[in-house]
């Protein structure tokens, strides 16, 4: 059996089909995504992205299907080429505080506060105070390029926070598993305990077991 396989002009036209509906009807679009829901520690980070029609990047998809360096190589395109283009951090504290799904929606309107007289196009998340109208989809970022985008550069902004974070609490390979719940990581937390960017409302039973 033939696989043909997708060309980067066939990916582009099928990632802005949401997008082009609405450009049609005169809107600017925008998207937000989240990246860090998951990890044990660092915080939730949120972006929203308004790319120009007329200067879209090719190759942009959802950052879970990018390997880092093709997120990198987009992440500096897309900075290049967007009309807008913000991020939102909650802290792990505030997610303590707030809860995952609150500080989420918190770090989704911080991102997109500047996104003005746009469309917004939302990863999955619903209720949000945004300054526009907006539309969630489940797997957004698999479905809008405009969803995508801020899937990218969600993820970089957040990664590379936490390869910084690594340089300060080494013993918990935060520049390998940017937070998330690598068996080296719960064993850092069993051994060394949490450090002030660990999700307390996260790690109880590692605590516990410590």
């Amino acid at each position: 059996m033939t696989i043909i396989k997708e060309t980067a002009e066939e990916k582009l036209v099928r990632m802005t089909g949401i997008e082009r509906g609405l450009w049609e009807q005169g809107f600017r679009v925008a998207g937000i995504d989240e990246a860090g829901r998951g990890p044990l520690a660092g915080p939730v980070a949120a972006a929203c992205v308004i790319m120009p029609r007329d200067k879209l990047v090719k190759g942009v998809d959802d950052s879970k299907k990018l390997t880092a360096r093709k997120r990198a190589a987009l992440f500096d395109e897309i900075i290049a080429a967007a009309e807008y283009c913000e991020t939102g951090f909650i802290s792990a504290v505030d997610i303590d505080r707030l809860n995952i799904i609150n500080a989420t929606r918190a770090a989704m309107e911080h991102a997109a506060r500047g996104a003005n007289n746009a469309f917004i196009l939302v990863d999955a998340v619903e209720g949000l105070n945004l300054p526009g109208p907006s539309q969630a989809y489940i797997h957004g970022d698999a479905l809008s390029y405009m969803i995508a985008a801020a899937s990218i550069i969600a993820k970089v902004t957040r990664d590379r926070y936490m390869i910084e974070l690594s340089a300060l609490y080494p013993e918990y390979g935060f520049e390998r598993n940017k937070g998330y719940g690598s068996k080296e990581h719960i064993d850092a937390i069993i051994k060394y305990g949490p450090c002030p960017e660990h999700r307390r409302s996260f790690i109880k039973k590692w605590l516990k077991s410590g």
